[in-house]
């Protein structure tokens, strides 16, 4: 089954985890010659995500995006305490030894370039690039408090209106310059229609359990710097509150091929619309075909 009109045409792809979840995937078709593209959602957020970085990619590039455990179409976990990044990355080897790729470009948003960069430290050289968007191996507490505060809340809708208005009150400072028509969009991408007829979000709410433990203090630097020679496209949201410019400025000075831009007027995380992150990622893939 495909997206018609004027979405780009994908078929639904679905493999099995170690423990049993059937998962989801998003496989628009491109180029085989070329290493294919992975999109990994931020940690509320789904396939859905990236329409629109597929709708300009597909043709040129293969691109898949996945849905995490507990995410849009894939399986909810049994248990909630495999909502953890080390268990997605096993989930995405197992996606990588189904579909026998060996090298491929990464791009991930807020936890999907934390899954990146662990990725890039198990076995170094087969992401062939890479864009880490409002994303580094150092969070800001402030930035995981907000978050701590939101995932894990159950909300209902009866209207898309309704579902948009509200998300547009608890993200607005994440989106300041979205009207309604921009949160309408936002909203069928994090939400889906149950068989009631009510608007929910599109996850677990059980992903936020882990969340409440403490966890141990784990050094991402070593698996950033696994990258090496790769290009690398840092994306930072202007108004971000989860990657300060300090770290932003550190990862590009610690990768040789490292280049990071600053998306004005967004917060965590840019939708990857926006003209600076269009030409960022235009930017990365030219250079993986250099």
């Amino acid at each position: 089954m495909g997206a018609m009109g004027s979405k780009a045409q994908y078929t639904d792809g679905y493999w099995w985890s170690n423990d049993g979840l059937r998962l989801h995937y998003r496989d628009y078709p491109g180029d085989k010659s070329r290493p294919p593209i992975i999109c990994i959602p931020g940690l509320t957020r789904n396939a859905r995500d990236f329409e629109h970085v597929a709708a300009r990619l597909s043709g040129d590039w293969r691109v898949i995006c996945v849905d995490l455990r507990g995410r849009g179409e894939s399986a909810y976990a049994k248990d909630p305490m495999t909502y953890v990044p080390l268990t997605y990355v096993q989930d995405l080897e197992a996606l990588l030894a189904e579909l026998k790729i060996k090298k491929f470009v990464s791009i991930g948003t807020s936890l999907g370039g934390l899954i990146t960069m662990l990725m890039a430290g198990l076995k170094p050289g087969r992401i062939v690039g890479a864009l880490l968007n409002d994303i580094g191996p150092v969070v800001d507490e402030k930035g995981l408090d907000r978050i701590r505060t939101s995932v894990g809340r159950t909300h209902s809708w009866p209207t898309w209106v309704h579902a948009a208005r509200d998300l547009g009150e608890m993200q607005a400072v994440v989106y300041p310059s979205y009207k309604l028509e921009d949160w309408i969009t936002y909203a069928k991408r994090v939400c889906r229609l149950t068989a009631q007829g009510r608007i929910v979000l599109d996850y677990d709410m059980q992903i936020a359990e882990p969340m409440k433990l403490a966890a141990e203090p784990y050094d991402l630097w070593p698996a950033y710097e696994a990258m090496g020679t790769a290009p690398v496209a840092i994306l930072r949201g202007a108004l971000s509150d989860l990657l300060s410019e300090a770290t932003a400025k550190d990862m590009a000075r610690r990768l040789p091929n490292a280049r990071l831009t600053t998306v004005a007027g967004v917060g965590h995380a840019p939708a990857l619309n926006e003209p600076a992150a269009t030409r960022a990622l235009g930017a990365l893939l030219k250079a993986v075909m250099v």
